[in-house]
């Protein structure tokens, strides 16, 4: 499925021919951990939005595609990490849309090594992979390193940044936070680079209110979802905090205790946790449950922003 992406509008069009599945639907599970405190648990099943892009990306990625068209770009680079999510949906939304698109991958030492199944995936959808060091990739967003990626590139491409994260895309995600308004009085997601909890905690309503569980350590993501929410909305938007006890390990990695509950979420409701996001927001919500932290009569969401 390609689309002649070149002009505005038609740029619509191309983007509905994808028919993502929104709202993404809402699942009810009965878990003991919460119902004998009183409280009721929602799936927000954004991984349900799109059988070839992976979660919740399509919300910010849309903004994105129709701002990469509208610019007349044909080319998308990106960057990400070697099991990112991002980069797959990237690229799958560039093979579905007829976008070249262009990876730049943390772990220069990846490129002598055969490729995992989420690069692999990105290869297999056409994304030209660059492997880079990981001194240069901190420095991506420096203009004379950027400079000289989209150079090597081609010299034309539109930029999205690591995760999909920007204005664009926080105002992209502020749709979760109006689908789920009135619906739950908390909402709990995994957070990369923040784009996805800047957005939903603007998007709900008065009352409501957003928890971010970081899958990366180092206490950085407060300052990016408050720049995110600066850029995109002018200003703080919405009731939203972290929680910093669950990167069980880091990103891509995991804990015996994260395993272990992973594997009793499945048990008990027949759905597999992706480990890198979902599993530990869900870890961290429902120990939130059992430590009292939500008001009987509550209603709480997870948002489920990958499969396993």
């Amino acid at each position: 499925m390609t689309s002649d992406l070149s002009h505005p509008d038609a740029s619509f069009g191309g983007l509905a021919a994808l028919r993502p599945r929104l709202p993404s639907p809402l699942q009810e599970l009965r878990d003991e951990r919460f119902t004998r405190r009183g409280v009721r648990l929602l799936l927000k099943r954004d991984d349900l939005i799109h059988p070839e892009l992976p979660g919740n990306k399509w919300r910010k990625l849309e903004p994105n595609l129709r701002a990469a068209a509208r610019a007349g770009h044909r080319t998308l680079l990106t960057f990400g990490g070697a099991y990112s999510n991002h980069l797959r949906a990237t690229a799958a939304a560039g093979r579905l849309l007829g976008f070249a698109t262009v990876g730049v991958v943390r772990g220069e030492e990846l490129a002598d090594r055969p490729l995992n199944d989420s690069l692999a995936r990105c290869a297999a959808d056409g994304m030209r992979l660059r492997f880079v060091d990981r001194a240069t990739y901190r420095r991506k967003a420096e203009p004379d390193v950027l400079a000289a990626l989209v150079a090597e590139a081609g010299g034309r491409c539109f930029v999205v940044p690591e995760g999909g994260s920007n204005a664009a895309a926080a105002r992209g995600c502020g749709e979760l936070g109006r689908e789920l308004s009135g619906v739950a009085d908390v909402v709990g997601v995994a957070c990369g680079t923040g784009g996805t909890l800047a957005g939903l905690a603007a998007g709900l309503a008065a009352g409501g209110r957003a928890i971010g569980f970081p899958v990366l350590k180092g206490g950085f993501l407060g300052g990016e979802v408050r720049r995110l929410q600066e850029e995109a909305f002018g200003g703080p938007r919405g009731d939203w905090s972290l929680d910093e006890r669950f990167p069980c390990g880091g990103y891509a990695r995991s804990t015996p205790a994260l395993d272990a509950f992973a594997d009793d979420f499945t048990a008990r409701h027949g759905l597999p946790l992706e480990r890198v996001y979902v599993a530990k927001a869900l870890y961290g919500l429902t120990t939130l449950a059992e430590e009292g932290a939500f008001p009987r009569g509550s209603t709480v969401a997870a948002v489920v922003t990958g499969a396993a």
